[in-house]
């Protein structure tokens, strides 16, 4: 990656002192306004989202590349969680779209990236066969898990505990007996909604299957490749991570996997990379993020 400030703040851009008239025009268009009359003389390529503003106009909008319309990018409630920022507003525009298969969403702890991601996949559970969350196994201390206690269940589940975070948020955003709960339950006892090691699900089918990826910085760019190249008929694969927390000691910023794929990938019609900046967990958090 050349220069991977770059890599990451093209993946949202604000444009101030925007056409007023051009703005309402979105708005007013559901289907989207074609792009040479949003961006004239501009060549854009991939799918890539926008704050336009003027004054107190704003909106947020995204390019379709494969209608090449600019369009309006809405708020959803998406299984229970509501995007509080424009950034979150996109990654979840990129984790419901069917047409981008490939998402990568970066950001440091605490944006939203994993909680996004797998209400995302929620809401979207009928269209696929399979939920998989999974995330690379470091172990710490560069100890090998077959230093740890216990069975292999016993091993990983600590390293899965943030996944299962997530989830426990989600269900608690609902009654404990609502449709959404049971849904959890039902797909859990039916395997198809599976949190594991990363290790463990690259053996199996990924056809049908919404396949999310977390801590994925701590990947190479070879084990990305390796994992989206398994991808079948059917499948969207999310990549999630934080590219300043790297616990690999052979990675670096710019020489792990996620920056890889946001880097090759960029300007293709079936990827997005969101970066979101806006932490959201707590004000503790954000600011642990930032000065420590």
């Amino acid at each position: 990656v050349e220069d991977l400030d770059f890599a990451i703040n093209r993946s949202v851009r604000e444009v101030d002192d925007f056409d007023v008239s051009m703005i309402n025009c979105i708005y007013e268009n559901a289907g989207g306004v074609e792009v040479e009359k949003v961006f004239p003389g501009q060549d854009i390529k991939g799918n890539n989202y926008y704050v336009l503003k003027n004054g107190n106009a704003s909106v947020l909008a995204c390019y379709d590349p494969i209608r090449r319309v600019v369009r309006k990018v809405e708020k959803p409630n998406v299984f229970g969680i509501y995007p509080k920022n424009a950034e979150q507003a996109f990654a979840v525009d990129a984790l419901l779209n069917p047409e981008i298969q490939l998402v990568a969403i970066s950001g440091k702890a605490g944006t939203g990236k994993t909680l996004l991601a797998l209400a995302s996949a929620l809401q979207q559970s009928k269209q696929y066969e399979f939920i998989y969350l999974a995330r690379p196994i470091v172990a710490l201390s560069s100890k090998d898990l077959g230093y740890l206690p216990g069975d292999v269940n016993e091993k990983v589940d600590p390293y899965m505990q943030p996944l299962y975070d997530n989830l426990g948020f989600i269900k608690r955003r609902f009654n404990m007996h609502s449709k959404e709960n049971l849904l959890i339950e039902d797909l859990q006892k039916e395997q198809k909604l599976v949190i594991s090691a990363l290790a463990f699900i690259r053996g199996r089918s990924l056809s049908d299957v919404y396949f999310i990826v977390d801590e994925a910085q701590n990947l190479t760019p070879h084990e990305v490749k390796t994992i989206i190249t398994r991808a079948g008929e059917g499948t969207k694969m999310i990549f999630t991570g934080d590219v300043d927390q790297i616990d690999s000691p052979y990675l670096d910023k710019k020489s792990n996997g996620l920056s890889h794929l946001f880097d090759k990938m960029h300007g293709q019609d079936i990827f997005a990379h969101v970066h979101l900046e806006k932490g959201e967990r707590s004000r503790l958090a954000d600011l642990a993020s930032d000065l420590l």
